[in-house]
């Protein structure tokens, strides 16, 4: 795969400018959402199970207390399962983990009827997860996203796979290359972090926005500068992991504005770095930049969702 062509991001008196390379695009201002995104009558429709899990269930989330150290706080966490309406009961599926997941539930049915209908994706299941509440540093939402460790990966494999192959009767692929993750923000570095962790689980990554920044608590001094480390690091440092990343990120997203250094807080720069050490490691990856969006935006996301699933899934 050539190397990008052109510089990184700029800031220059406040505006940020994309970079181009070789896997890159840029779409909008204006944005319509994708035909796939809309219902289609008399389609074949999956199912939705829903189930709540307590704090008091997980080994490896109890819950957080930032300010009382030893402190548990108690929380509940939604799971949402789509099931399509072509699985075959008893057979292995290919499925994705959906972090943040009850605000993707309803695109995410829509658009997998829609796909998966026309035979553009695999069959799949899509496991829909809650975090624990709050966000950043000090919440439980932080702790299970931001964390630069395999935990969450394992977490998921562990406590919530279980449940919901026992509770909806599903038989999840132990093929890695049939398992992906996806979210947005610091649910999307959550999900690189699975596959980064955890290669012989998950190989294939969606993020929108991604929270690749200096946002980890408790600091972590073999990653001192949290999911920054990714691009700073990790990536080019590391030899190259089996994985397939899509990426967006919007003109206007979180700390755009920032200047790089002092800050580790501009996600627009974070994400163009991202897909520069990516295409010098020769990784497949896809980045999109979506002119006057900002983070995680819905007409972004309307836009883009199902032609990134069909690209996620490929090969």
């Amino acid at each position: 795969m050539p190397l990008r062509l052109v510089p990184l991001l700029l800031v220059v008196a406040g505006l940020a400018t994309a970079a181009t390379g070789p896997n890159d695009s840029s779409i909008g201002p204006d944005y319509k959402p994708a035909p796939e995104m809309a219902a289609k009558p008399g389609g074949p429709k999956g199912t939705i199970r829903e189930f709540v899990i307590e704090s008091t269930e997980s080994k490896l989330y109890p819950g957080i207390a930032k300010n009382k150290p030893g402190e548990v706080v108690p929380y509940k966490r939604k799971v949402q399962v789509y099931i399509p309406a072509q699985y075959v009961s008893g057979k292995p599926v290919p499925f994705i983990v959906v972090t943040d997941g009850p605000w993707y539930t309803k695109r995410m049915a829509t658009v997998l009827d829609n796909l998966i209908a026309a035979k553009r994706v695999p069959v799949q299941v899509a496991v829909m997860v809650e975090s624990g509440g709050g966000d950043s540093k000090g919440s439980q939402r932080g702790l299970e996203y931001d964390t630069m460790s395999g935990k969450y990966a394992e977490f998921i494999e562990t406590e919530i796979l279980p449940r919901v192959a026992k509770d909806c009767g599903i038989v999840f692929s132990k093929n890695p290359d049939e398992r992906a993750a996806m979210g947005g923000s610091s649910g999307a570095a959550a999900a690189l972090t699975m596959a980064w962790y955890h290669p012989e689980w998950y190989r294939r990554v969606l993020s929108y926005s991604g929270t690749f920044v200096n946002q980890q608590y408790p600091e972590d001094p073999k990653t001192p500068h949290g999911a920054w480390e990714y691009h700073e690091n990790l990536i080019m440092k590391t030899p190259k992991k089996p994985l397939r990343i899509w990426m967006q990120v919007g003109e206007k997203d979180n700390g755009w504005d920032r200047p790089v250094p002092p800050s580790y807080h501009n996600w627009v720069e974070a994400n163009e770095r991202m897909a520069t050490v990516l295409a010098k490691k020769g990784y497949a990856y896809q980045y999109v930049f979506c002119k006057n969006a900002g983070h995680v935006d819905g007409k972004a996301v309307a836009a883009t969702l199902p032609a990134a699933l069909e690209w996620l899934w490929k090969n």
